[in-house]
């Protein structure tokens, strides 16, 4: 589990709510899927109030992750003859909302100034406004890539 350094449970509590996908192959069909995991455990957790935003921003770090792991054609870059995986996790105090996205991906993911008429290249600065900068990574230990995280605090 990554836990970034400042985002500690409420005092008192551990992370008691948790819920993660199985890794899946890097495909576009993931950003989909990780945004209906995501409202349904938000609903469960009763946290609705955080769908919009999570919602947002788990499908933003999804599509980076898939893109990362595609080649400059759009094609899945293949590991050892393996699909990459990507992995979506949520992990919640009833405060905090935590959300990580491992990839398999080298490099490391950074705003980037998106050209004028272009969709894309504002995805991370949507996350640094909706988490009022509270997002980031680091490189995962003991296995290639890195997990992506952002945090939200319901209201």
């Amino acid at each position: 589990m990554i836990i970034p350094s400042g985002l500690a449970a409420a005092p008192g509590t551990a992370w008691p709510l948790s819920s993660a996908l199985p890794p899946m192959g890097a495909l576009a069909s993931v950003p989909a899927i990780a945004r209906a995991h995501l409202d349904v455990t938000l609903a469960n957790w009763q946290l609705a109030d955080l769908a919009e935003a999570g919602e947002l921003v788990v499908s933003e770090l999804a599509t980076n992750a898939v893109q990362a792991s595609t080649g400059p054609t759009g094609g899945v870059v293949y590991v050892n003859g393996m699909m990459p995986v990507v992995q979506v996790r949520l992990l919640s105090d009833r405060v905090l909302l935590l959300i990580e996205v491992w990839d398999q991906a080298g490099g490391f993911p950074a705003p980037r100034r998106a050209a004028s008429g272009d969709e894309s290249g504002r995805g991370l600065h949507l996350v640094d406004a909706l988490t009022g900068g509270r997002w980031g990574w680091q490189p995962t230990q003991g296995r290639p890539g890195k997990v992506v995280w952002a945090a939200l605090t319901a209201e």
